[in-house]
């Protein structure tokens, strides 16, 4: 026989209170937890079909209480990804850091089970997740997804707003094959360079191509650290000793180094000084020996956004498919070498990994035994084709001649 609402009984103070809502046409529960710092009480309400369901749902309430969590009952999993990108992450790099989490739970994460209420998502709903974007990403990226929910529960957990994390009892599945990194040959990073001659991002290209830095060191460098005469015996070189991670700082201490430049490098900085000179003073802006050395046309610092895009444009007009990355130039700029006879040991400390392994692990693409310097290397090997130009264009004045 079911059960029939009965008059509700006034209850002791600060008891726990069942009654019939005819409105809601529901039983709901009143608990009692006390007062909350701006002394206002604290009274949740439960809601269920029968009396029993509520008081089941009273007790499960008191439980969390007991254990210091009071999960909100409609706290969803979204709301605790959102916080842990405001929250947690205080004090990271907002392009960086928070912007590639934002962007990656915006797109895999929040759109399939953002609704999910927190305090009901069980390890299969994040299987079952998971398994769905395997299908689409690749294990890396499956990898960090799970790594964000755990975070985020882990931060709804510290603020007792989750009892325990579902997501650590879940293991990511082997997804899609990832890209694996590539290497210009030599006529390919030729077509490159002459595609992009007309461009802003040459010179940065040049640097990129024939030094090995990171982009992530290429778009913070100043002038004060681009050293292009001969002084006191020391050739022209750039200090890399700072990047667009927290801080400024490098991404190991061995990637602080000092580099000497090819010549070719040389040739283009210098260049891309004045034309930066005559640029800044037709739009009346001071021309400052400690600005940066690659920026957009409004002077402001490149962004990775931006070297994406015209880099993107510079590959397409080479004549190679757009699949192509900045970051690619430096794994291009260890196979030259490496082709050139560098030895390993010498290309390590010219990328400035902290040890061979390293560069033997993530550039293993073209790696040989060796014997000369990067930037001479650079030159011998971007001189021949040079010089192949100039007697081909003296061949032709003689033809006209």
């Amino acid at each position: 026989m079911s059960e029939t609402p009965k008059r509700a009984q006034r209850a002791g103070h600060g008891a726990d209170t069942i009654y019939w809502d005819p409105v809601k046409k529901s039983y709901v529960g009143a608990v009692s937890l006390g007062y909350a710092p701006n002394g206002k009480r604290r009274r949740p309400k439960v809601y269920g079909k029968t009396k029993t369901e509520v008081r089941n749902k009273i007790r499960d309430l008191k439980k969390e209480v007991q254990t210091g969590v009071k999960a909100p009952a409609n706290y969803t999993v979204a709301d605790a990804v959102n916080d842990w990108l405001e929250r947690g992450l205080k004090g990271r790099d907002e392009k960086g850091t928070i912007g590639k989490n934002r962007s990656m739970a915006n797109k895999h994460l929040i759109p399939f089970i953002g609704k999910a209420k927190l305090k009901e998502l069980s390890a299969d709903d994040v299987d079952d997740w998971l398994d769905d974007r395997a299908e689409f990403l690749a294990t890396r990226s499956l990898r960090d997804l799970l790594a964000i929910l755990r975070r985020s529960i882990a931060h709804a957990q510290r603020r007792d707003k989750a009892a325990r994390n579902v997501a650590l009892l879940v293991t990511a599945p082997e997804g899609r094959p990832g890209r694996p990194s590539k290497a210009l040959n030599l006529e390919q990073a030729k077509a490159v360079l002459t595609a992009a001659r007309p461009s802003r991002l040459y010179a940065y290209l040049v640097l990129s191509l024939l030094s090995g830095v990171r982009t992530e060191e290429a778009r913070p460098l100043t002038w004060d650290h681009v050293f292009l005469e001969t002084t006191d015996g020391i050739p022209p070189h750039v200090a890399v000793w700072r990047s667009v991670r927290k801080h400024g700082e490098t991404k190991t201490r061995k990637s602080r180094r000092t580099i000497a430049l090819p010549k070719q490098v040389v040739e283009v900085l210098e260049e891309h000084m004045r034309w930066q000179k005559q640029e800044r003073a037709s739009r009346g802006m001071e021309w400052s020996p400690t600005g940066r050395v690659f920026t957009t046309r409004s002077g402001e610092p490149l962004d990775a956004a931006n070297v994406r895009r015209d880099f993107k444009a510079i590959v397409k007009k080479a004549g190679l498919k757009p699949e192509w990355t900045p970051r690619e130039l430096r794994h291009s700029f260890v196979s030259l070498l490496s082709d050139h006879g560098i030895p390993l040991e010498r290309i390590a400390l010219l990328v400035g990994h902290s040890s061979q392994a390293t560069t033997e692990a993530v550039y293993r693409k073209q790696l040989r035994p060796v014997i000369t310097q990067g930037a001479e290397a650079m030159d011998d090997i971007f001189a021949e084709d040079q010089e192949g130009e100039g007697a081909e264009g003296q061949e032709e004045g003689d033809a006209v001649a």
